[in-house]
């Protein structure tokens, strides 16, 4: 027995001493910065505060905010404390230091993995944080990790509201530049959901750069996150999808913790290297290329393409057709005189194909922010979505069973399941024949009609208002327009 388990042992460490012998070989061939990985590695080491341009600072403060506020009032939900009753429970023996905030829970501190994991979740408790083109939700992934991080460090080397700002366009930056390496990631998701992917190397790179790990550690970081991602499709609209974006946020930030304390992985892990699956694992198209930093400037992705911000808390593909549905309200309130749901004899969505979001009854508040007709109904019968939309009490209106037994759906072949390209119509036939159809090709807060200042702060104050007094909302606002001049970044997460 002793004899055959020493034959597998060596067996094992032939095969383990050959993977090593390929990865030299490759990286014999180049310099370390000269592989995909090594020069992410090192712009996340080198990019420096003057590469962020001043449109760049003003989205990705936008995006700051807003996040803030959906994790405030997504603090109230109930899949949130769980998650935090979950971590009190089951760690409250853990010697990690409690010094972390929560959101919407003034004097509550977490170690900051937990902190970072409990915020993520609360982030997208109801699907209302922002969504980027390819399809991810950028700054839930990203925003937990890196205010956890910033109360962990000792107070007299912390740093300022611009390292802080600059790590976050760092941690989306490295989202975007991965879904770029495949056309598959640029469609609505089939397999995995994206944030759980790229948002945990997202993390990882933005906590990697707060904590300024050298160019090395930075690709351990995260070639140790590409280790730790990874979630089904097939649990969207549950009470588990939040898991996903908490996981990724917390899993990123140890993987940058567990990188500077010297833990170590494949520096290859962004290359397309043959006979062994790296990140191009998690697309069948993956084909990637270098990120290179000039040393005078850099073009970010986010200065080409901007962000969606949610009017309401559900699946951003919802807002197409809540558009188009109160388009055809409005036809139906001018051509009738009055908005009536016995008139309606079928109503007609046109939407990509799309399974998930495809649900005839939904029987819960999460299969209802993933429902194209759900949305559709309600936005018909009452003429606006908010929060209230999706209590039970909505859900389980008699006027809204009704409409929705008259839904049919179509699927246009020219209406593809892409955030940049897709449309919605909704057509109402009535009883008397009549045709009425409201349409939908850029909501406003897409990024082609992104939403004004006055309407993102009044989304803001609005679910921030559920959890905070008026003067720390103020000061919330206030922080974050100025977070270049903050003197100590974990000033900002003080502020919860």
């Amino acid at each position: 027995m002793v004899y055959l388990t020493l034959q597998k042992s060596q067996k094992v460490f032939a095969a383990s001493r050959h993977l090593h012998k390929v990865a030299a070989k490759a990286l014999e061939k180049s310099t370390p910065e000269e592989t995909v990985t090594g020069s992410f590695a090192s712009f996340i080491h080198n990019v420096r505060p003057d590469h962020l341009s001043d449109l760049v600072r003003h989205r990705s403060k936008r995006m700051i905010l807003d996040s803030i506020g959906v994790g405030l009032v997504g603090s109230m939900t109930h899949v949130f404390d769980i998650a935090l009753r979950y971590c009190q429970e089951i760690y409250s023996s853990s010697s990690s230091s409690p010094v972390s905030s929560v959101y919407g829970r003034r004097g509550l501190k977490l170690s900051p993995p937990l902190a970072a994991f409990v915020n993520g979740v609360a982030v997208h408790s109801m699907d209302f944080d922002d969504t980027w083109h390819p399809a991810t939700h950028p700054s839930g992934a990203i925003l937990p990790a890196l205010l956890a991080a910033s109360q962990m460090v000792p107070a007299a080397s912390r740093p300022k509201g611009l390292d802080f700002l600059l790590a976050f366009n760092v941690g989306i930056e490295v989202q975007g530049r991965l879904m770029r390496f495949s056309s598959e990631a640029h469609n609505i998701p089939k397999r995995f959901h994206p944030p759980s992917v790229v948002g945990t190397m997202g993390s990882a790179a933005a906590t990697a750069k707060l904590l300024s790990l050298n160019a090395t550690q930075c690709g351990h970081a995260l070639a140790i996150a590409a280790s730790l991602a990874g979630a089904p499709m097939a649990n969207a609209a549950t009470l588990a999808k939040p898991l996903h974006i908490g996981n990724a946020t917390r899993l990123g930030l140890e993987a940058a913790l567990l990188a500077a304390r010297g833990m170590e992985a494949n520096l290859l892990i962004l290359d397309d290297t043959p006979g062994c699956a790296g990140f191009n694992a998690f697309y069948d198209d993956y084909q990637p290329s270098p990120l290179t930093l000039s040393t005078n400037s850099h073009e970010f992705l986010l200065e080409k393409q901007d962000i969606a911000f949610k009017s309401f808390p559900a699946h951003l593909g919802m807002h197409w057709v809540v558009e188009a549905a109160l388009s055809a309200r409005n036809l139906l309130i001018d051509h009738s005189g009055s908005l009536s749901p016995s008139a309606i004899h079928t109503i007609i969505l046109r939407v990509p194909l799309s399974k998930y979001i495809n649900r005839p009854f939904p029987e819960s508040e999460h299969e209802a922010r993933h429902s194209f007709q759900f949305n559709a109904c309600t936005a018909l019968l009452d003429g606006k979505m908010s929060i209230c939309s999706f209590s039970p009490d909505s859900l389980c209106r008699q006027e809204l069973s009704q409409l929705l037994s008259k839904v049919m759906v179509e699927h246009p072949k020219d209406n593809v399941a892409n955030f940049d390209k897709m449309y919605a119509e909704v057509t109402l036939i009535l009883q008397n024949g009549d045709i009425l159809t409201g349409r939908c090709d850029s909501f406003y807060g897409h990024w082609r009609k992104p939403l004004s200042r006055e309407s993102l702060l009044r989304k803001f104050q609005t679910n921030a208002s559920r959890v905070l007094p008026k003067d720390n909302i103020d000061n919330l606002v206030k922080t974050v327009d100025n977070l270049e001049t903050l003197p100590d970044c974990s000033l900002l997460a003080s502020c919860l």
